[in-house]
C-alpha cells in the first residue's frame, strides 16, 4: 500500500483516503511569505533559479478558493474550529496569512478524520505561522491531545542584523486521542554530558561517574539494616539494593569506597553501561542536509532523512500507514520505506512526484509503489495532451510531466508569455557548468523547422546540448537534421554524445533520465539517491 498522488492533498485525502487509516501524519507545509519554503531547485550558481516552482504562488491568497476553504470549516461539524478561525479572521481579516489558515484549516480537519485513534500527526514549520497553527491543532484536535512542541536546530548560525539569530524550526506534535503509541527511542549522550559526568577512570581505562547506592528516607526492614557496618538511616537514607546485590557489586569492582571516614560507598556507573537518552523536545543532533552532502539531493529545504526517522521510530512500527500530503523532495516517504512502513505521499507539482519516483528507484532495488494522477503510459500522456489542447492549463502539466520524466527543471515555470524556446534545462558538470536546453512538444504535426529552431537557441544562449522532446514519432529528416549539428565533445575528456537529441515521450516514459545522453561528469538536477536498505523486506524492526 505505498501510493504517491499529483493533485491538491485536499481532494485526494476527500476522495482517497478513508476513514482512520492512516497511524502517523507528517506535513510540512508552505508558506509564500518565506520563498525558500516553494523552491524546487536552485539555478546553476546556487541563487534561486528564476524558474523555480512557486506551486502554492495562487493558492496562500485571499480568493475564492479561500472563501470557499472558510465556508468548509464553517459548515463542518468541528464547532472549536469554525470559531477559532472565525475569530482569527476577525483579527487577521482577508490576508495572505489568513489565507493560508484557512486552507490548513479544511485540511488538518481531513488530516484528523484520516488518523486512527492511536495516530499522531507532526506539523513542521517556522515561526513566520507556528503560533496561529498551534492554536489551530488545539482547535482541531483538541487542547488535550497537543503533545509537545519538538525544536530542530537546523542551522549552527544565523546573522541578524536587529534580532536573534534564527537557527530553529518548530514541530508541533498532536495525537488523535491519549490513547496513542508511543515508543521509547533513545539518542547518544552529547560529548559536554559525557566530559562533565564521567570524570574517572579505572586503571583499565573504564570511564565512570559515580552514583547513589542509597535512597532518601528510612525503611523498615533489610534496606534499613547496615551493611558492612554502615549505618545509612543516621543519614536519613536506606539502601537501594538488598545486601547480596551489594556484596555482588563489589566483588566485581563496582562499588567506590571513600577515603573519608564515615563517608558512603557509591556505586561506578560505567560509561558503556549507558542504554542511550531518551529523545528530547530540542533536536541538536541531527544536521541538516549539507550543500555538498551525500544526501543532498538538489532541494534547498529537504529535510534529513535521520529526523524523519526519529519521528517514525517514536510514533509508528513497521507495517503501520504514514502520510505525508505535502511531501516535497520525498524524505518523509523515504524515511518510511527504509524503516519498513506503508506510506502515502502526496504532492501537487509534477517536478515533485518525477524527483519522488527517482529518489526510490535510485536509493531501494525493486521498490514497489503506485502513482496516481500522472500518466502511466503512452495512452496517458496522448489523453493529456489531447485535454492540453482544448484547455491551456492542460497544456502546462503535461510540459511540466513530461520534463519531470528526463529529471529536468522546468525553463519558464510553464507559465504564459515567451519562453523564448526553453522549456526546460538539465545541468551537467561538477559546478553545473554544463546546460542542456529542453523542448517540449506534445503536437502531432512535429516537423524540421522545430529542430533548426531548438538549434538556433542554444546557440544563442551559449549551451551545449539541445534535446526535442515529442510525443509524436519524429520524421525521417528531422532525425537527420539533429545529426547534422554535429557532436559535443567534453574539453580534456574523451568521448562525446549528440548536440542535438530527439527523445520520444515513450522512451522517456522506458528510461526516464537515462533516456537523456549527457556527458559522463553529468551532475544531475537533482542527484541521484544513495543506495537504502529496504525495511520493507525485513519484517520487523528493532527500535
Amino acid at each position: 500500500m505505498n501510493h504517491l498522488y499529483y493533485g491538491d492533498n485536499l481532494i485526494v485525502l476527500r476522495e482517497q483516503v478513508r476513514d482512520e487509516s492512516v497511524d502517523l501524519i507528517y506535513l510540512d507545509p508552505p508558506f509564500n511569505s518565506n520563498a525558500s519554503y516553494n523552491v524546487l531547485f536552485k539555478g546553476p550558481q546556487g541563487t534561486d533559479s528564476a524558474a523555480q516552482i512557486e506551486a502554492f504562488d495562487d493558492t496562500w491568497h485571499w480568493n475564492d478558493s479561500a472563501e470557499a476553504a472558510f465556508g468548509d470549516v464553517m459548515r463542518g461539524a468541528n464547532a472549536a474550529a469554525s470559531t477559532m478561525l472565525r475569530a482569527m479572521r476577525s483579527f487577521l481579516g482577508d490576508n495572505d496569512m489568513m489565507a493560508y489558515l484557512a486552507m490548513m484549516a479544511v485540511r488538518l480537519l481531513e488530516l484528523h478524520r484520516v488518523l486512527r485513534p492511536t495516530g499522531s500527526l507532526y506539523l513542521h514549520c517556522d515561526p513566520t505561522a507556528s503560533h496561529y497553527l498551534k492554536i489551530l491543532l488545539d482547535a482541531v484536535f483538541g487542547k488535550e491531545n497537543f503533545r509537545n512542541e519538538v525544536i530542530w536546530k537546523r542551522t549552527s548560525a544565523h546573522s541578524g542584523a536587529k534580532r536573534w539569530g534564527p537557527v530553529h524550526d518548530t514541530i508541533l506534535f498532536a495525537s488523535k486521542s491519549s490513547d496513542f503509541l508511543w515508543n521509547k527511542i533513545t539518542q547518544d549522550y552529547d560529548d559536554i554530558y559525557l566530559n562533565a559526568f564521567f570524570t574517572h577512570q579505572d586503571a583499565d581505562g573504564r570511564r565512570w561517574r559515580r552514583a547513589d547506592l542509597t535512597g532518601a528516607g528510612v525503611r523498615n526492614g533489610a534496606s534499613g539494616l547496615p551493611w558492612r557496618g554502615i549505618d545509612v538511616t543516621a543519614k536519613g537514607r536506606h539502601w537501594a539494593v538488598p545486601a547480596e546485590q551489594l556484596d555482588a557489586l563489589d566483588a566485581q569492582g563496582k562499588i567506590h569506597w571513600p577515603q573519608k571516614e564515615g563517608g558512603v560507598p557509591q556505586r561506578k556507573k560505567y560509561l558503556e553501561e549507558l542504554t542511550g537518552m531518551p529523545i528530547q523536545d530540542m533536536i541538536t543532533d541531527i544536521k541538516p542536509v549539507h550543500n555538498i552532502g551525500e544526501e543532498r539531493l538538489g532541494y534547498p529545504t529537504q529535510k534529513p532523512v535521520a529526523l524523519l526517522e526519529r519521528i517514525l521510530s517514536a510514533s509508528s512500527n513497521p507495517g503501520d500507514v504514514v502520510l505525508d500530503p505535502f511531501c516535497g523532495c520525498g524524505t518523509t516517504v523515504h524515511a518510511a520505506q527504509k524503516l519498513g512502513r506503508q506510506w502515502i505521499g502526496i504532492d501537487v507539482t509534477h517536478l515533485a512526484i518525477g524527483l519522488i519516483e527517482k529518489r526510490l528507484r535510485d536509493a531501494f532495488e525493486g521498490v514497489q509503489f503506485t502513482t496516481h494522477g500522472v500518466p502511466q503510459d503512452l495512452a496517458g500522456a496522448r489523453d493529456l495532451a489531447a485535454r492540453g489542447r482544448e484547455d491551456k492549463n492542460y497544456y502546462f502539466e503535461f510540459e511540466k510531466w513530461a520534463l519531470s520524466l528526463i529529471a529536468a527543471q522546468p525553463g519558464n515555470l510553464s507559465k504564459k508569455g515567451t519562453d523564448r524556446g526553453i522549456d526546460g534545462n538539465l545541468y551537467f558538470g561538477a559546478k553545473h557548468e554544463g546546460r542542456a536546453i529542453v523542448s517540449v512538444k506534445a503536437g502531432d504535426n512535429v516537423g524540421v523547422a522545430m529542430i533548426r529552431d531548438l538549434r538556433g537557441v542554444i546557440e544563442r544562449e551559449g549551451a551545449q546540448i539541445g534535446v526535442f522532446l515529442t510525443l509524436t514519432e519524429p520524421s525521417r529528416p528531422m532525425i537527420t537534421e539533429a545529426a547534422g549539428a554535429g557532436q559535443y565533445e567534453v574539453p580534456g575528456l574523451a568521448g562525446s554524445v549528440p548536440r542535438i537529441q530527439i527523445v520520444t515521450i515513450e522512451q522517456a516514459l522506458a528510461l526516464r533520465d537515462r533516456a537523456v545522453k549527457l556527458p559522463a561528469l553529468r551532475q544531475d538536477s537533482f542527484k541521484r539517491a544513495a543506495r537504502e536498505v529496504d525495511g520493507s523486506a525485513q519484517g520487523a524492526l528493532d527500535l
